[in-house]
C-alpha cells in the first residue's frame, strides 16, 4: 500500500469515509496533497470538503479508511496531534482575541517560559517578529489585534500555524472577507511559503481565484472523489462540468405561475463593512407579488449583508428602497420595517433565529405581540394559544406540546417555527437567508413547498442559497451575487447551472 505513494505526495488519504446518522459525508475518498504545491480543493456545498479537511487536521476521526504522512500511516485523535505532525489549519472564521497583542495571540495556549517566569514575553515577541518577517509583514508583535485590518489578522492566523512548524497548511476560504489588495498580499505570502517547502491546501469557491493561485486541483462531488488535475491543464468550464455532473434538477414550482405588481424595489444599494470593503456594491432589483426570487452566491458574495440592509439591521448603507410603492427611509428601524410588511428568517438559526430555552409558543409569537395579542397592556392568553395551535397545524410542526423548549426540536422543525414567527407578522415580503441550512432532505422539501404555498397566497419571497439544486428547484427568477455585485438576473426558463456557477465567480 505505502509503496504506491509517490515521493511528491506529502500526505494522502486512501478509502476515507465519514458516516453521520442518515448521511454519508465522505464515501471512499482517495486524496493527495502534493509537496510544496498549492493544492486547491473545490466542490459544491455538501460535497465533503470541510469534513475531509477536519479529518486531516485532527478535528474529526474518519469512520473508515487510512491517512498517510509520507509513507507512514497516521491517525490523529485531536488537533494537537495533527499539529505535532506539522499539519495546521486556518479556519474561515478567525480565532483571535482582539484584546491581546499579536505575539500573545500567536503563542496563546503554548506560551514560552523562562525559568520560574510564567511567560517569556521578550522571546515570544522575538519569535513572532521572525514569523511575521517570514510572511513579509511589517506588523509589530506588540500591536493589538483589534487595531489590525482583516487581511492582517488573516496573516496572524497563518503565523500561528507556522509557529507550530506546520509543513502542511490548510486555508479554508481565506479570502472571503479580504479586499483585492489584501488578496494580492495573501497570494504573495502563499507563493513564498511554497518556495520554502510548505504544502498549501486551499479551499475556495472563487473559480478565477483558484486558477490564479492553484497548482493542483481536486474536485469532490456528493462526498466522493471526482477528479484531480494540474491547474495548468484545465479551464473554468472543465471545473464546472466536473463539479455539477448531470443529476436532474427537481422542481417544486407548478407551471404557468402568475405574479402581481412590484412589491419590493431596491435601487443602487451599497454597503461598506468595518474593514472598509464593499460587501454590497450597487445592487438594484425588483420583486413582484407572488414571485419567488432566489439569490445564488457563494461565501462572501454579499447575500446576508444585502438582507441586513433590506430589513434595517444594517443601516449604514446607500441607496433607496420601496415596499408596496411606499419609500422605506434609510433610518427606519427593523421593527418599523416589520410593521410595514417585511420579515426575515436569518441564516444562523441557532444564534439569531431562536430563543433556545424558551417554549415553541414563545418563539412563535414573540415578534407579533404588537399585531395580534395586545389587550391594553396585557396579552390575551386564549388568543395566543389559538394563534400558536393554528400555526403549528398549518406548518406541520412536529412537537408534543407548544410548551416544549424549542431546543428539543429537530433542526427542520426549529426552522418551521422561525418561519412561522415571521408569518405571524403578516408580511408582504418574506426574506429567507439560507432557509434549508442544517436541516435534512425531508425538511427541505417541506420548506420548499411552504415557500410555494406562501407565494400563491400573494407573499413575495426573496431567498438566498449557495446550493445550485435548491436555487433551481424553487426560483421563478434567479439573481446571482459575487463580491457584493449583482452579476446576473436570469428568468427560470433561461437558467442553467453552468451559467450560475460562471456568474458567481465574477465580480472579484
Amino acid at each position: 500500500m505505502t509503496a504506491a505513494i509517490s515521493n511528491d505526495i506529502v500526505m494522502c488519504t486512501r478509502g476515507i469515509s465519514m458516516l453521520f446518522p442518515g448521511t454519508v459525508a465522505l464515501d471512499n475518498v482517495d486524496y493527495n496533497v502534493w509537496r510544496g504545491k498549492v493544492n486547491v480543493i473545490i466542490g459544491e456545498n455538501g460535497a465533503g470538503k470541510s469534513t475531509l479537511m477536519k479529518i486531516l487536521a485532527g478535528v474529526q476521526q474518519p469512520s473508515l479508511g487510512q491517512m498517510f504522512l509520507g509513507n507512514q500511516p497516521v491517525s490523529f485523535a485531536n488537533t494537537r496531534e495533527a499539529l505535532a505532525h506539522g499539519i495546521g489549519m486556518v479556519h474561515q472564521e478567525l480565532n483571535l482575541f482582539e484584546n491581546l497583542n499579536v505575539a500573545e495571540n500567536i503563542f496563546l495556549g503554548r506560551e514560552l517560559q523562562r525559568g520560574v517566569t510564567p511567560i517569556n514575553k521578550g522571546e515570544q515577541e522575538r519569535r513572532a517578529a521572525e514569523l511575521l518577517a517570514r510572511l513579509d509583514q511589517p506588523i509589530s508583535p506588540r500591536e493589538l489585534v483589534a487595531n489590525l485590518k482583516v487581511g492582517q489578522q488573516q496573516l496572524v492566523e497563518i503565523a500561528k500555524a507556522l509557529a507550530d512548524n506546520a509543513d502542511i497548511l490548510i486555508l479554508d476560504e481565506p479570502t472571503s472577507a479580504l479586499s483585492k489588495t489584501e488578496v494580492e498580499i495573501l497570494f504573495r505570502v502563499i507563493r513564498e511559503l511554497t518556495r520554502q517547502g510548505v504544502s498549501i491546501i486551499y479551499i475556495s469557491h472563487r473559480l478565477e481565484e483558484l486558477m490564479a493561485i492553484g497548482d493542483v486541483i481536486t474536485i469532490l462531488r456528493d462526498g466522493r472523489f471526482q477528479a484531480e488535475a494540474q491547474v495548468s491543464d484545465i479551464d473554468v468550464p472543465w471545473i464546472v462540468r466536473q463539479m455539477l455532473g448531470s443529476d436532474p434538477v427537481s422542481t417544486f414550482l407548478p407551471p404557468e405561475r402568475q405574479f402581481g405588481g412590484v412589491m419590493l424595489e431596491a435601487e443602487h444599494i451599497s454597503c461598506v463593512n468595518s474593514a472598509g470593503s464593499k460587501v454590497v456594491d450597487d445592487v438594484s432589483f425588483q420583486l413582484r407579488v407572488g414571485e419567488i426570487v432566489g439569490i445564488y452566491g457563494l461565501m462572501g458574495a454579499g447575500r446576508t449583508e444585502l438582507f441586513e440592509c433590506l430589513l434595517g439591521t444594517e443601516q449604514n448603507y446607500l441607496g433607496k428602497l420601496w415596499l408596496d410603492s411606499k419609500p422605506v427611509p434609510q433610518r427606519l428601524s427593523t421593527a418599523e420595517r416589520i410593521r410595514m410588511g417585511m420579515s426575515l428568517v436569518p441564516e444562523d438559526r441557532k444564534r439569531a433565529g431562536i430563543f433556545p430555552i424558551s417554549s415553541v409558543a414563545s418563539n412563535l409569537t414573540i415578534a407579533s405581540l404588537w399585531r395580534r395579542l395586545q389587550r391594553g397592556v396585557s396579552i390575551s392568553k386564549p388568543d395566543e394559544q389559538q394563534v400558536v395551535h393554528e400555526t403549528i397545524g398549518n406548518l406541520s410542526i412536529k412537537v408534543s406540546s407548544p410548551d416544549v423548549e424549542i431546543q428539543a426540536l429537530s433542526g427542520g422543525n426549529q426552522q418551521k417555527v422561525v418561519i412561522g414567527r415571521s408569518l405571524l407578522t403578516s408580511p408582504k415580503v418574506l426574506l429567507l437567508d439560507e432557509p434549508t441550512r442544517g436541516i435534512d432532505v425531508g425538511a427541505k422539501a417541506d420548506v420548499f413547498r411552504m415557500m410555494v404555498q406562501l407565494s400563491e397566497q400573494g407573499i413575495a419571497v426573496l431567498f438566498s442559497t449557495s446550493d445550485l439544486k435548491e436555487i433551481m428547484a424553487v426560483s421563478d427568477r434567479i439573481l446571482v451575487m459575487s463580491g457584493g455585485k449583482l452579476t446576473a438576473d436570469i428568468p427560470r426558463a433561461d437558467a442553467n447551472e453552468p451559467a450560475l456557477v460562471t456568474a458567481s465567480a465574477q465580480g472579484f
